[in-house]
């Protein structure tokens, strides 16, 4: 019979206390402070139970930057959820290198760590990957909170954010580049592609890297990844670029499969809503 691993009633000579096996952790929910977790309400799905393990399943994707692992995070015998585990690398372990035009408007706040990140020790390399993973659940965060599709994001943990896992089972959606789809049927993306591209200018962000490689397509709903980048309009002087960027990579895609709009009405449009 498992034990609830925080019983004080349960009498080791009676029980078993289950422990994490290969690939196995303790949750790290319980150890997350609240300002690291996802918005409230937290999703009825989630499993939030200290008793969980989080057992990882394999790998989903491998980038420049992080790789993306399949968690399953469940109580032994009962239901659990799957997560997306996006793990970024620290600079020396890394073959991409964000230009300094992202961070225009946003620093890091401890100057030892700046110094660190600067100096390129081995202390601001972790800085800097812990910085790159709070970057992106906070663009998460505010994103799910403006009513934009993302993943909800479950936590943040050093360089690991925890966030829901978007596909059916196992299996991951599709990016919208994957897609078969030419002409008119790809009107309805179109659309949520702006909507998507017009929430973030309401909140006053551009995503900064948007491309038909990083919008999932779910159920024919279209859902926005890749968020560490995201851009404060506002508080960065090159974020309307960054914002009309967007609206071309996006506009040159729909037009390659055969469905034209005006990049340049698109953006006149979305800028006339951020004043």
């Amino acid at each position: 019979m498992a034990l609830d691993r925080f019983d004080p009633l349960a009498s080791t000579l009676d029980f078993a206390l289950d422990e994490p096996g290969p690939d196995q952790r303790w949750s790290t929910w319980p150890a997350t402070i609240p300002s690291e977790r996802g918005p409230r309400p937290h999703p009825g799905w989630l499993v939030t139970a200290a008793a969980a393990f989080d057992t990882e399943l394999g790998i989903i994707k491998t980038g420049k930057e992080a790789d993306v692992f399949l968690i399953e995070r469940a109580v032994p015998g009962a239901e659990g959820c799957i997560l997306a585990a996006k793990r970024y690398r620290d600079p020396g372990h890394s073959d991409f290198h964000r230009s300094g035009r992202y961070e225009e408007g946003r620093r890091i706040r401890n100057s030892r760590d700046a110094r660190a990140v600067e100096r390129k020790s081995s202390h601001g390399r972790a800085v800097a990957a812990g910085h790159w993973a709070l970057n992106e659940f906070g663009a998460l965060c505010r994103a799910w909170d403006a009513g934009i599709p993302v993943p909800y994001p479950v936590q943040v943990n050093g360089t690991e954010v925890l966030m829901e896992f978007v596909g059916e089972g196992r299996v991951a959606a599709p990016r919208l580049a994957q897609t078969r789809l030419h002409g008119d049927e790809l009107a309805d993306l179109l659309g949520q592609v702006v909507a998507i591209l017009a929430g973030f200018a309401r909140a006053g962000f551009a995503h900064g890297d948007l491309s038909a490689y990083n919008l999932l397509v779910h159920d024919g709903r279209l859902v926005v990844i890749d968020l560490p980048q995201i851009v404060d309009i506002a508080a960065n002087p090159a974020g309307l670029d960054f914002l009309h960027r967007d609206i071309v990579n996006v506009c040159t895609w729909f037009a390659r499969r055969g469905l034209r709009t005006d990049a340049e009405d698109v953006f006149a449009e979305l800028v006339a809503q951020l004043w």
